[in-house]
């Protein structure tokens, strides 16, 4: 959640809230958004509403992606919030989540790039969006795509989930052994294959060996490897947001995550146990798209789809003195 008001730049962030809820839980194997996944999304939208109240809040847009695009039950899930927490939400297609999450990534663009490539790893799905710029701002959308590999739905498929007791693949007990070379590999190559299509049909590797392309990720996995990479003893998102890594240091630092427990991966700074069990996935992801477009460096971004929807919301209202 972002509360924010308009401001002469884009706008001034009044308050925030961030949980990770995992809305998407089992919903690969079950087609369902699961009770208990619900219970802890609404317990977080309560938190989201009381902040709200507080703020005085007069315009707001509430918006779901892929986990909820995915659930046959999504109706319901959409109904019972509504009733418990009078927030009303939007399902929004694929095609406008990547226009978002571009829309608030828009002021990191730098001078000297005439394209960016954008892409937002989330726990359900995966979006790349090519866009050419022109005098640091989004000139047009050449493509976009979004795959169904998240980080939540990744991890289920190669890992056993920690609650039921289990462990990887290869038979460790949780948290006591690391996913192995092959099931990484496997994983990497599933995502790799998604986007087999969208690299024929915009050639971005020969867009980035030819051009002056700016590359910009946002997502948790990008975020806490930024985390990492900067050596910061707790997250820092004004370090984080618009850091640079180099593809060198972006891959010592997975090869160093995957080499862990899952004890150990919880226990470092930025990490801890809320992404413990996701970051690895998140790793096979970022590495997939690395393997398509060998770009040098990353920019980090510690905003995207939810800066996207504000921007989305004071543009279509007249400028009043209120909050967002």
């Amino acid at each position: 959640m972002l509360v924010a008001k308009p401001a002469r730049s884009g706008f001034r962030v009044i308050d925030s809230y961030s949980q990770i809820v995992r809305l998407g839980e089992g919903l690969a194997s079950t087609g369902r958004l699961s009770d208990t996944a619900v219970g802890r999304t609404i317990d977080a939208l309560k938190t989201c509403v009381d902040k709200m109240h507080r703020r005085r809040v007069t315009r707001v847009r509430c918006v779901a992606t892929e986990a909820c695009r995915m659930a046959v039950n999504c109706g319901e899930f959409v109904q019972r919030v509504r009733d418990e927490t009078g927030l009303d939400f939007d399902i929004i297609p694929a095609d406008e989540e990547s226009h978002l999450s571009v829309s608030g990534c828009e002021s990191l663009l730098l001078a000297g790039y005439d394209k960016a490539i954008v892409f937002d790893i989330g726990g359900g799905s995966t979006e790349v969006s090519l866009v050419s710029v022109r005098d640091r701002r989004v000139h047009g959308v050449i493509g976009s795509v979004s795959v169904p590999c998240g980080v939540v739905t990744l991890s289920e498929r190669f890992e056993e989930p920690a609650a039921n007791g289990g462990g990887p693949r290869n038979g460790g007990k949780a948290g006591s052994e690391v996913l192995s070379d092959f099931d990484y590999q496997a994983m990497v190559e599933v995502v790799r294959e998604k986007f087999t299509s969208f690299e024929a049909e915009h050639r971005i590797s020969d867009v980035v060996a030819g051009s002056k392309v700016q590359i910009i990720a946002t997502s948790g996995t990008a975020t806490t490897l930024a985390g990492l990479h900067l050596g910061l003893k707790r997250y820092d998102r004004k370090r984080v947001d618009g850091a640079w890594v180099d593809r060198t240091s972006l891959f010592a630092m997975v090869r160093r995550l995957r080499s862990m427990t899952l004890e150990q991966r919880a226990s470092q700074p930025c990490v801890g146990w809320n992404r413990a069990d996701l970051i690895v996935a998140g790793c096979a992801i970022l590495e997939a798209i690395c393997g398509h477009w060998p770009f040098e460096r990353i920019q980090v971004a510690d905003r995207g789809l939810r800066e996207g929807v504000l921007l989305q919301l004071m543009e279509r209202e007249d400028r009043v003195d209120g909050a967002a």
